[in-house]
């Protein structure tokens, strides 16, 4: 008898393992981006079809600045740019919602004007969700929105005003946590979001990731037994 799926509400994706993947096959870590961004069509897609209401994806964190080379940075953001003109042309055919969770500000000027036309172009579809992380880190975040809370007057707080000024905010919390290439941790992704989410960690590089993928991640997450701090 085929498994019954439960379909999270809000699906996250460290997306890992691109540059790894092109090396293993003699390519430049810019081939593994553009084939990351190819895995990234099909999931995406793939959610909508499932019923999935969210799905939030890590493309770009305040800590690579630093920690990635200039040029790889440089094709990322030519990467980004194009991605967000072209292909996203079609999540707002479709009726997705995208949004963007980060300090777009720091962005190239480029990308800030797609990012914002493709904001402003699905404002009012009512489809899927699609968020996306850019330039973003869960800490940074986290203290953007207590200074929002400290410059409005109020000296005491409670979780839902936080909530409130998160880059998340009208969202619901992470159900699940994805990440490919093996590595098992969260690397600064949406904490606060993700503090009651499952994580399924696959050994698969980010590019390797399809439709299939999304089935035995959906097959995994309704094996989970969700308590929420109860018992069974």
């Amino acid at each position: 008898m085929e498994q019954s799926l439960k379909i999270p509400t809000h699906i996250g994706f460290i997306m890992d393992g691109n540059g790894r993947w092109a090396t293993q096959r003699g390519l430049s870590r810019s081939e593994g981006h553009r084939q990351g961004a190819e895995a990234l069509k099909k999931v995406v897609k793939a959610c909508s079809q499932k019923g999935i209401k969210v799905v939030s994806i890590y493309a770009f964190s305040c800590e690579n600045w630093s920690k990635r080379p200039q040029a790889e940075i440089k094709f990322l953001f030519s990467l980004i740019t194009q991605f967000v003109k072209k292909e996203m042309k079609d999540y707002v055919k479709a009726g997705y919602r995208v949004k963007f969770s980060g300090n777009l500000s720091q962005l190239p000027k480029t990308t800030q004007n797609a990012v914002l036309k493709v904001i402003d172009a699905s404002k009012n579809n009512d489809g899927l969700i699609v968020n996306i992380a850019l330039n973003y880190g869960s800490h940074q975040e986290i203290v953007r929105a207590v200074n929002m809370i400290l410059q409005s007057g109020l000296r005491e707080i409670d979780e839902q005003m936080l909530e409130d000024c998160l880059y998340s905010a009208g969202l619901p919390p992470l159900d699940v946590v994805v990440r490919s290439s093996g590595e098992k941790r969260l690397s600064n992704f949406m904490l606060w979001q993700a503090s009651y989410s499952e994580l399924i960690f696959l050994d698969k590089y980010w590019p390797d990731f399809n439709e299939d993928t999304l089935e035995d991640i959906l097959k995994e997450y309704s094996n989970r037994d969700r308590r929420f701090g109860g018992i069974s």
